[in-house]
């Protein structure tokens, strides 16, 4: 019944035309829609706060008589992950009503008929993209970023405050002279824009120019988050439509990291061209920013591995770019990005790394064994090492995963080069990394729940019958022809030279 006009018994007033909600969830924030009937049949358009102007797929009428005939339709906000949930408007005698679900918010929200003016003030704004160019390189990370980062243990709960004493941590700790050294500020830190367009953080962090001062003093380095959509994953200001201005701000605030997650832009920018285009243009102002002032910023795009990004991440000035979704405290979603989620390998290199998320080492989802896998495949694959844990507050073990020096080599390694699986077997597999000073990491893992006996096949590896090794967590030789029993979800990390 698509085409069927609304007006008449059923629904006592036709339903076409325009509408404003009175009021309506935070996400996405629908604000106002316009339903028309044509020859072509039933359509119309809802926008929202988090995603601008969709159209209302598949808009139809269900249901019979005056007291069960309603619309129902769905919309696209460019997420291949949201099911098409039906969302339903039925009349409440003043208007109309909205009902159903969106992601995990529920919708339940009524409109009245809008005057042109209301519509107006409703608009939602839509800004070009620039043209495809290649963005120059901003020189930095030759090897994997290494630091932490706030989202894994604080989602939104972290102000200035614990950043300061993150800062402090790691100098203490001894991680920061490790390399890790960036302290990213994930989500949740925007405030609201001035009349000038300026975003200010929020009064979490009362002067992010003194917090990045506080952090630069420690010989560490400051990041933060943003999203090319209006919205960013958690609610608070992106950069739509403040690209240029943002980057500016953050340089002159002495931002040294951004993080730039696609979030509600994936309702703008949902192919490939689009997607690239916006992350060019943020890579272009953060380029300009940079040269403006003297602070060149590492540049990580968080697309989620979309549209094989490590395949065009350099050309629009990027240093990393996510390979999958959002990893999770568990071996279950810790294997199945690192072991087979990893990005395509000659993408990664000096410059430019392929990012499977974050560490959760130390945040009580996984075991020490599950956690040293964990860090022995990421340096394997030379990701970046960014921690998710509380820094202020870890115990002894936590700090010997993450500062054993001679795993983080591997990770460091100048080559470059990602590791690759060279042999599955019954539940095993091992890796092998080719490292810059001819050496080799090989990595035996064990991805069953019981003990397995492994050995390396030099010969098979290029590395003769009978190579020096050492194990990297052992921290001592190992002879050659030696069978290790790798734990359940465990790994022997080795370091093989001819």
């Amino acid at each position: 019944m698509a085409g069927v006009l609304l007006t008449g018994q059923a629904w006592g007033a036709d339903l076409t035309g325009d509408w404003v909600f009175q009021a309506a969830p935070s996400f996405p924030c629908f604000t106002k829609m316009a339903i028309r009937q044509d020859a072509a049949g039933l359509h119309g358009t809802i926008t929202s706060e988090w995603y601008g102007d969709l159209p209302m797929l598949d808009l139809k009428v269900v249901g019979e008589g005056p007291a069960g005939e309603r619309l129902v339709f769905h919309i696209d906000n460019g997420n291949p992950k949201l099911k098409p949930l039906d969302l339903t408007l039925a009349p409440n005698g003043q208007g109309v009503t909205l009902t159903g679900q969106v992601w995990y918010e529920k919708q339940e929200a009524t409109a009245h008929r809008a005057t042109a003016a209301e519509m107006a003030a409703l608009d939602f704004p839509t800004y070009p993209l620039p043209a495809p160019a290649h963005v120059p390189s901003n020189g930095l990370a030759r090897t994997p970023p290494m630091g932490w980062s706030s989202w894994n243990k604080f989602a939104e709960a972290i102000d200035d405050k614990t950043v300061r004493e993150i800062a402090d941590a790691l100098v203490r700790s001894g991680l920061r002279d490790a390399g890790y050294v960036y302290v990213n500020i994930d989500d949740g830190w925007q405030g609201e824009r001035g009349p000038d367009g300026v975003l200010h953080p929020n009064a979490k962090f009362p002067d992010m120019k003194a917090l990045a001062d506080y952090v630069h003093a420690r010989g560490l380095k400051l990041g933060i988050y943003s999203s090319p959509g209006p919205k960013s994953c958690a609610g608070y200001a992106g950069s739509y439509g403040h690209v240029e201005q943002d980057a500016r701000t953050w340089a002159e605030w002495g931002i040294d990291y951004l993080k730039y997650d696609l979030c509600s832009g994936e309702g703008f920018y949902h192919t490939a061209e689009t997607v690239q285009a916006v992350y060019q243009q943020m890579g272009a102002a953060l380029v300009a920013a940079g040269a403006a002032t003297g602070r060149p910023i590492v540049y990580s795009l968080c697309e989620y591995g979309r549209f094989d990004v490590g395949a065009w991440g350099r050309d629009v000035g990027g240093n990393l770019w996510r390979t999958t979704g959002d990893i999770e405290d568990s071996y279950a979603s810790m294997a199945a990005i690192g072991f087979d989620k990893n990005g395509v390998p000659h993408h990664t290199g000096p410059g430019g790394w392929n990012d499977p998320d974050m560490l959760e080492v130390g945040n009580g989802g996984m075991t020490t064994e599950e956690y040293r896998t964990h860090i022995s495949l990421w340096a394997m694959m030379a990701a970046p090492l960014l921690m998710g844990n509380d820094a202020r507050s870890m115990p002894r073990d936590t700090l010997a995963l993450l500062g054993n020096a001679e795993v983080i080599a591997i990770d460091q390694d100048p080559l470059g080069r990602q590791g690759l699986p060279v042999r599955k077997q019954d539940g095993t597999e091992v890796w092998t990394r080719p490292l810059a000073d001819g050496s080799v990491a090989v990595g035996l893992f064990n991805r069953t729940d019981k003990p397995m006996a492994m050995t390396a096949d030099w010969p098979a590896l290029g590395l003769g019958d009978h190579p020096s090794v050492r194990d990297l967590w052992a921290h001592r030789g190992v002879v050659s022809g030696a069978v290790h029993t790798v734990p359940a979800h465990g790994v022997v990390l080795l370091r093989a030279t001819r």
